[in-house]
């Protein structure tokens, strides 16, 4: 039976087994407990051996051949943290009680023994024996989510482009991102590749929730806009995500939804299409000094409404200008005292930026500004910002 408790009796005296069999005869008979049974600290050891289920055992300290004491020092040299052990020995034995208790004993009976004392120390240790199981489950299982997070930030990690400079032949434009995660895994990201030589897709998005749900979402979401907007030369913005949009909302049980603010520049004119999904607004850094905060258009999260059609909306950068997409963490980070960052302290500092300022540059002094903001607060949501330069 699973749930039965295996206990060894180590003691000479020949009718311990008798007693122990009459006190224990109904929880023996449930299967709530078996009892095995040695006579001294060497059979003990070969019991133990034959038997890897015993959690505890009841050991008298006198006995022949190895005595209560040396099999204690012998359990322990086996590093068996699991198995619990009770010491019976007589009232005035103290002196070897007390050692027993230094060697690692867990508790101790006094001869003549009480057999109602006996059953109270079985149970009381029987209660610490399946606590520490339980610690050992929660342990293991919090071990094996830290692997799966690992890994799953690996992966997460290895799906985002972290190569810079992106496009080191190309003097036309320059592109940065970062991303740093709330917890060891989250659901923020960002992509971009050319579409061809004179259209460059980029995007930001934040996925509703935390975790390796959010992180497995955005991974989905990020696959689906790549495949469809790289494996089509000039595509419909707004055909393309309401695709995306249908092909999210199929078996949305968690009800998982995801912002996302989409563009494809055109490098020779400097023209953004862009369709807005919910998202925070971008600043543009015009010339790179003045910074303006993108005007909001409706537009809702994907996986809000299934049958919603976006629309698509068009402006144009000049050369010398860059665009900051970012995600919520970035403005609605909190500092130890619990005020809200929100997005002026990112304005102020793009505008007292030197000219000529690279996107890898704009994205170090920002994030740096945020989490000297955060300080010793928790970060409680993802960051991230991708900055795209045009130069034309």
């Amino acid at each position: 039976m699973e749930n039965t408790v295996s206990i060894l009796c180590v003691d000479d005296e020949q009718d311990m087994e008798m007693l122990i069999s009459q006190k224990f005869r109904k929880s023996i008979r449930n299967k709530e407990y078996t009892f095995l049974f040695a006579q001294n600290g060497v059979q003990a050891l070969e019991q133990l051996d034959n038997n890897p289920d015993i959690c505890l055992v009841l050991s008298d300290i006198n006995m022949p051949e190895m005595d209560g004491l040396t099999f204690l020092s012998k359990l322990k040299e086996r590093k068996s943290s699991e198995i619990k052990t009770v010491m019976v020995s007589a009232y005035g034995d103290m002196e070897n009680i007390r050692t027993a208790m230094n060697r690692g004993a867990f508790d101790f009976i006094t001869k003549p023994i009480n057999m109602e004392d006996m059953e109270i120390t079985i149970t009381k240790t029987i209660e610490e024996i399946n606590q520490y199981k339980k610690f050992q489950k929660d342990r293991d299982n919090l071990l094996s989510i830290r692997k799966d997070l690992s890994i799953a930030y690996d992966i997460q990690q290895s799906m985002l482009p972290k190569k810079f400079p992106a496009f080191p032949d190309r003097s036309d434009f320059d592109l940065h991102g970062v991303l740093q995660p709330a917890k060891t895994v989250g659901g923020d990201l960002y992509d971009y590749f050319l579409i061809d030589e004179d259209h460059l897709f980029f995007m930001v998005g934040d996925v509703s929730d935390k975790g390796i749900s959010a992180a497995l979402f955005m991974a989905i979401t990020k696959s689906l806009f790549n495949t469809n907007f790289s494996s089509t030369l000039n595509p419909d913005m707004v055909e393309e995500i309401t695709k995306i949009n249908k092909a999210l909302s199929q078996n949305n049980s968690s009800m998982m939804f995801v912002t996302v603010f989409v563009c494809i520049l055109n490098l020779k004119t400097g023209d953004v299409t862009y369709v807005d999904g919910g998202h925070e607004r971008p600043l543009i850094l015009k010339g790179g000094k003045k910074v303006e905060v993108f005007e909001k258009k409706n537009g809702l999260p994907i996986c809000i409404d299934s049958d919603f059609i976006y629309s698509q909306y068009q402006f144009k950068l000049q050369p010398g200008d860059s665009i900051v997409l970012y995600t919520d963490g970035l403005e609605d980070a909190h500092s130890a005292e619990g005020k809200r960052r929100t997005i002026q302290p990112s304005v102020d500092i793009l505008e007292s930026l030197p000219a000529n300022m690279t996107p890898p540059q704009i994205n170090t002094l920002l994030l740096k500004e945020v989490n000297d903001f955060i300080g010793t607060a928790d970060q409680f949501d993802d960051i991230t910002i991708l900055t795209v330069s045009y130069y034309g």
